[in-house]
């Protein structure tokens, strides 16, 4: 069922959060974002934007009033490799009006239907040791704070690492500028391996590769191994054909059907995977970096992602086999793996450390919650850190101790938003009241 952006209820991409608002504020200036926030303050309401829905958190739930920026994704100025948009602007649009500029951004997800707000606010990364969250690439923003007042805060600004990642606690992002660099061509290498000869090797493809990943598929021993790396030619691209019949066909019509196949007959899913595994081939091929990066993803599903100490992977991935196989349902998704450098943004995941992703999927509509909580588990006494964007249970008590900068970061919110206008139960629960 497709809801229209505008409607009072709301549900997010995964089906698994939805509200009711009780109005929707669809602004198009910076002064009309400052004066409802200012109304609200006025009058003790709420005001809390929504992206594109694509976390599975809580972080977008609003009661009271839904802001949408829809009317604010134009692209405002290009100096250099300084890019500045509105802060609606969706991925998607902010690739490809990079790209006419001779621009790329340096490092992706694997989803580009996200504004650039709602990116930056929840940590979204892609791999790459030599890469952090997309947050570590904004040069500044202009926020409205919780009175209303705009502010535009750059590095070297002491709250500036607060605002690059706000898990929409601090104010509304209406303005943002990134680092962008010059566009770049990606060679793509993908091949199906034995996840023990992935892991082996491993110590030696993260540092000799600009972005490594891989998925493994539960209740086998086959993963496949993702490198991409920069060259200078892009003259291996594939066929239109190759292109519909893997990234559209396999991966999103089969797929939905085989999910849906699985969570009607359970007893079938492990035989799925296995030659859903086995009949993965590998492939090599060229494209703008962007093109590489993102793929679509119509399979509708909910998901939990959590960071770690690069060194603790091998403890998380030895886990999940005994996780799955004692659920009292089966899971249909592969496990996905991904690798990033240390930041020194507040509330990032990858805060002050090398870091393995690692994120556990389930079909949208099937059980997942006993496998969340069994996968978190493991990764809580690690010094795991939970995606912002990604399904939790975790707590402001119990996140304090992991992020260095917490309570520096609970200060700025105490001084950008004292009434908490932008709070939800969800930033109540992880940052406090």
């Amino acid at each position: 069922m497709t809801i229209p952006r505008n409607a009072r209820r709301w549900i997010n991409w995964g089906g698994n959060q939805q509200s009711l608002a009780v109005d929707v504020l669809t602004p198009g200036t910076v002064d009309e974002v400052a004066a409802h926030v200012k109304d609200a303050s006025g009058t003790g309401r709420r005001v809390k934007v929504v992206g594109s829905g694509h976390s599975f958190t809580a972080i977008a739930v609003a009661d009271d009033q839904r802001l949408l920026l829809d009317r604010m994704t134009d692209l405002i100025s290009v100096e250099g490799p300084l890019v500045t948009v509105q802060a609606g602007m969706p991925l998607w649009k902010l690739n490809e009006t990079v790209a006419r500029h001779g621009l790329a951004m340096p490092n992706l997800g694997d989803i580009d239907a996200q504004t650039v707000a709602g990116a930056i606010s929840t940590g979204t990364h892609g791999t790459g040791i030599t890469h952090t969250t997309l947050a570590a690439c904004v040069e500044a923003v202009t926020i409205v704070t919780g009175t209303g007042e705009t502010l535009t805060l750059s590095k070297g600004d002491d709250i500036f690492p607060a605002t690059q990642l706000g898990i929409g606690a601090l104010g509304i992002l209406v303005e943002v500028t990134l680092r962008c660099v010059p566009a770049f061509t990606l060679l793509a290498d993908e091949r199906p391996m034995a996840l023990p000869d992935v892991l082996a090797g491993l110590d030696e493809w993260i540092p000799s590769n600009e972005f490594v990943e891989f998925y493994w598929y539960p209740y086998t021993d086959r993963a496949q191994l993702k490198r991409n790396n920069k060259v200078t030619e892009n003259d291996r691209r594939l066929s239109a054909f190759r292109h519909w019949l893997d990234d559209e066909f396999l991966s999103n019509t089969v797929w939905q059907g085989v999910c849906g196949l699985g969570r009607r007959v359970p007893a079938i899913v492990p035989a799925v995977q296995s030659i859903a595994a086995r009949a993965l081939t590998a492939r090599t091929y060229t494209e703008r970096s962007d093109k590489v990066f993102c793929t679509p993803r119509r399979v509708h599903f909910t998901e939990m992602e959590y960071e770690i100490p690069r060194a603790a992977l091998p403890e998380v991935l030895g886990a999940l086999p005994k996780i799955i196989d004692g659920l009292p349902f089966k899971v249909q998704f592969p496990v996905e793996v991904r690798f990033t450098g240390p930041d020194d943004v507040w509330l990032s995941h990858g805060y002050g450390r090398e870091s393995a992703y690692v994120a556990v999927h389930q079909f949208s509509g099937a059980p997942y919650e006993p496998y969340f909580r069994a996968f978190e588990a493991v990764c809580r006494p690690l010094g795991g850190r939970p995606h912002w964007g990604k399904l939790h249970y975790r707590t402001a008590e119990d996140l304090r101790p992991v992020y260095p900068k917490f309570d520096d970061f609970v200060a700025v919110r105490d001084r950008l938003d004292p009434a908490r206008v932008f709070t939800n139960e969800y930033l109540d629960r992880v940052l406090g009241v």
